[in-house]
């Protein structure tokens, strides 16, 4: 099964003006399978959501909840912000190198956490100073996930993000991609973009998220997943669209596509844009060895976009 993620949210222990119980009763109406903690430079807010969770169970008679919380912090620097996700233990950062943040990557690793990059293209100075990702990183390979789209953002400082990230991926760079509404307050999630990840469903969502980063496994999907494979021939890619309880104004019922759907598929040798979910040869892409999969509705423009898929690898 897929389940849908909403890994970016604040509560009143750092800047935000939810109470940690508010945000959890968000998480429940919004029927998500589990949902981030990471206020900005705290894990104080841990203790409490995990009592927060505990009186919820009991209120509905449950030994167990349908939604799990991920623990994690958003590291707030003047440089950037990274975004830490089962990160249970505070880690300093307060020497951060804006040269050389894979100290703090690394450190942050170190203890179990998946490390992200936030937002990297937000308004940065004057407005928001250090919103906007100006560290420099030399090595990928302490990065998990970019946050390709950040619900409170602008489209074209996400589209700037996604472009970021498929730039990394198709130079072989293992990086996940996430979403997130960078929760602040209670704000509608209609067709936002929010993670999907399969999982299990009496799964640990945690160690499935893991599971998912750690494989480039994640969906960015504003309620429709698009699943490309490569056939057991090896010759060709295979297409599926699959629903979602996502609540969104975009058909997810047509599974055909017929003339409302558009499947990009982004490598590093081109561009293919395809009107129908008939399987696709191959050697089409002319020799790319990496496949970035795209779901648009109507056109192709950024407001369109419904859905970002894992990357696929083609054989050479």
């Amino acid at each position: 099964m897929y389940k849908r993620l909403e890994l970016h949210n604040h509560t009143k222990e750092s800047d935000a003006i939810l109470e940690i119980r508010e945000l959890l009763d968000i998480m429940i109406a919004e029927n998500v399978a589990g949902f981030g903690l990471t206020d900005h430079n705290t894990i104080s807010g841990h203790d409490k959501m995990k009592q927060a969770m505990a009186d919820y169970s009991k209120e509905v008679s449950a030994d167990e909840i349908p939604l799990q919380c991920i623990y994690g912090m958003e590291y707030t620097t003047y440089y950037g912000h990274i975004l830490c996700l089962n990160l249970h233990e505070y880690v300093p950062w307060e020497n951060i190198n804006p040269h050389q943040p894979e100290l703090l990557f690394e450190a942050a690793s170190a203890k179990g956490a998946l490390v992200g990059i936030a937002h990297p293209y937000a308004f940065g100075a004057p407005f928001s100073k250090g919103c906007r990702f100006e560290m420099t990183v030399t090595n990928y390979e302490t990065v998990d996930f970019i946050e390709i789209f950040n619900n409170a953002e602008t489209l074209s400082q996400n589209k700037k993000a996604l472009e970021l990230w498929e730039s990394l991926v198709l130079q072989g760079e293992k990086l996940a991609a996430t979403a997130g509404m960078d929760l602040h307050r209670h704000t509608s999630m209609v067709d936002k973009f929010a993670t999907f990840i399969r999982g299990e469903v009496a799964g640990n969502v945690s160690s499935e998220l893991e599971d998912a980063i750690y494989k480039q496994k994640t969906w960015v999907s504003k309620g429709i997943i698009l699943e490309t494979t490569v056939d057991e021939s090896g010759e060709f890619l295979t297409f599926n669209l699959v629903e979602t309880e996502k609540t969104s104004t975009f058909d997810t019922s047509c599974n055909d596509m017929s003339s409302e759907y558009i499947v990009v598929l982004k490598t590093e040798k081109g561009t293919h844009e395809l009107s129908s979910l008939e399987k696709f040869p191959i050697e089409n892409l002319a020799g790319a060895q990496y496949v970035i999969p795209k779901l648009y509705s109507q056109t192709t423009e950024v407001e369109n976009l419904v859905c970002v898929s894992p990357v696929v690898m083609v054989e050479k």
